[in-house]
């Protein structure tokens, strides 16, 4: 039973073929004047490949420039902008005519500015050049130095070129100590010397255990620049306002000079401490290792400094 089964499916499967192969002949036949039937297969046909996307256009900035002799292609511009997108035109100013409004008067120009009045004649040219400001008062000073027992005489005052002293004073003595050598000096850098000479006098009784008797000074008032440089800032000295002490005196010795002394000696803390203390009354301090210019004496002076600042080397 299964062999006639199988037979008959033999058979109908070569009969199959017979009528492809009669089919496809009747087409090649037939194929200028009538379409042909597909065949039959046994698989659907395979599908066809895409080819792939085209790359973006290079953009113009880096597309590489013709050949000699080949024109340059313009880029494309863009479309033109649609007339209800277009800005409208500006409006014309108004005429100065068409703002004014009828029975109105136009707005007047803005008038200059006032001149600054004329210079005094008392103030210009030589008037001006030959005004002083005026000196401060120094009654106070005075009276505080004959209360600390300094014996002085005022003198005129003193110009010349751009040094001088409005109102100088010579100083002749100090209480209980003398000065071989007046010094002219401002009220305020005599009132200084004064103050410290009695600090002196103390130091001398403790170092050297003897009384302070003279106070030998050099330069007080001169004319010249800072450590006689003619290129130099004007030095204190020019203004009165400055003095260099060369030595002390004691009882029962010999002058003691303002120099450079063996270290631990008496000699060496007297002169230490009298320097130390001069910074509580002068601005300016300079001595002896401070420069080659002050080797040999104790320069003191009352210069003004921006925030009080002193200067003790």
């Amino acid at each position: 039973m299964h062999q006639g089964r199988a037979r008959k499916g033999a058979t109908r499967g070569h009969s199959w073929k017979i009528l492809a192969r009669l089919a496809a002949g009747t087409c090649v036949a037939a194929m200028l004047a009538l379409p042909c039937a597909a065949a039959p297969q046994d698989h659907p046909p395979a599908s066809v490949p895409l080819p792939p996307p085209a790359p973006p256009e290079r953009p113009q900035e880096l597309t590489p420039p013709p050949p000699p002799g080949e024109a340059l292609q313009a880029p494309p511009q863009p479309p033109e902008r649609p007339a209800e997108l277009k800005p409208a035109p500006a409006a014309e100013a108004p005429k100065p005519a068409e703002t004014q409004e009828a029975g109105k008067e136009a707005p007047k120009p803005a008038e200059p500015a006032p001149l600054p009045p004329a210079r005094p004649p008392e103030l210009s040219g030589e008037a001006a050049l030959a005004l002083k400001v005026a000196p401060p008062d120094d009654t106070a000073c005075r009276a505080r130095l004959k209360r600390l027992g300094v014996a002085f005489e005022p003198l005129p005052p003193l110009s010349s070129g751009q040094c001088g002293a409005p109102l100088p004073l010579k100083v002749t003595a100090l209480e209980g100590v003398a000065l071989p050598q007046s010094a002219i000096l401002t009220c305020v850098a005599a009132e200084a010397l004064a103050r410290w000479a009695t600090e002196v006098e103390a130091i001398a009784e403790r170092e050297l255990k003897r009384p302070l008797r003279t106070i030998v000074v050099g330069t007080s008032y001169e004319c010249r620049g800072q450590n006689h440089d003619l290129d130099a800032k004007l030095s204190e000295h020019a203004f009165a306002n400055g003095i260099d002490v060369m030595s002390f005196g004691t009882e029962g010795r010999a002058s003691l000079p303002v120099a450079a002394q063996p270290a631990g000696s008496e000699e060496g803390r007297f002169l230490d401490a009298v320097r130390g203390k001069a910074c509580a009354f002068f601005r300016t301090v300079l001595g002896p290792g401070s420069n080659a210019a002050h080797a040999n004496h104790l320069h003191l002076d009352e210069r003004e400094r921006s925030n009080g600042h002193r200067l003790c080397q």
